[in-house]
């Protein structure tokens, strides 16, 4: 039985997910962000290979009928998909493996993987606040904003399908409470593997 976890961080857009994901990386040792492919253009200060791998359609159909993908999906309509060569590795290390999907993404890798994994959905504080966050960040097209509203409204029903659930209010608190529950469920599985390990000698 590894040390390792496997946590999955979800949100509709704009609740933080990919911030809050930032944060835990820089305060938990080992911990790992498993880099997804996407078919969509980079933001501002992106990197390939450190935010994605930003790669074709045409290279994201050829991964996926070649079975590479450990979860994919249709987001925005853009293509986005996490390789299975990149969880392995990492999860073999004895690392915290950090996802950062949708509640597709989610579902697909609580399928798969069964041992040691751990789904975080983030709310925003209000529908108000939220659509306010994605005008922001979309200031010069204000009609995709809305279409990420709309379907942000249509992610939050999936709450119900995580294991834990956090509010957003406040970034740094939100941040501090998600990565001491990260902490307590390391700490549980060194427990158990100690125990277990004891038990074989009896």
């Amino acid at each position: 039985m590894h040390f390792g976890l496997s946590i999955i961080i979800s949100s509709p857009s704009g609740a933080g997910k990919t911030t809050i994901t930032k944060k835990i990386l820089k305060k938990i040792k080992k911990s790992q962000l498993s880099i997804s492919c996407t078919t969509r253009k980079p933001r501002d200060g992106e990197k390939d290979g450190v935010d994605y791998f930003f790669v074709s359609k045409k290279k994201f159909i050829n991964l996926k009928k070649n079975n590479k993908f450990l979860e994919d999906a249709k987001v925005y309509d853009n293509f986005y998909g996490t390789l299975k060569s990149q969880v392995s590795k990492k999860i073999k290390d004895k690392n915290i493996v950090l996802f950062d999907v949708d509640w597709q993404g989610a579902k697909s890798i609580k399928k798969k993987i069964k041992k040691n994994c751990y789904s975080f959905f983030l709310l925003p504080p209000s529908r108000e606040v939220l659509k306010k966050r994605l005008i922001k960040r979309h200031p010069n097209d204000p009609i995709n904003a809305l279409k990420r509203f709309s379907a942000a409204k249509k992610d939050i029903a999936h709450w119900v399908e995580y294991d834990f659930v956090f509010i957003n209010d406040n970034l740094n608190e939100c941040s501090s409470a998600i990565i001491k529950k990260i902490k307590m469920l390391l700490d549980e599985k060194k427990r158990m593997s100690t125990i277990y390990k004891k038990i074989k000698n009896l």
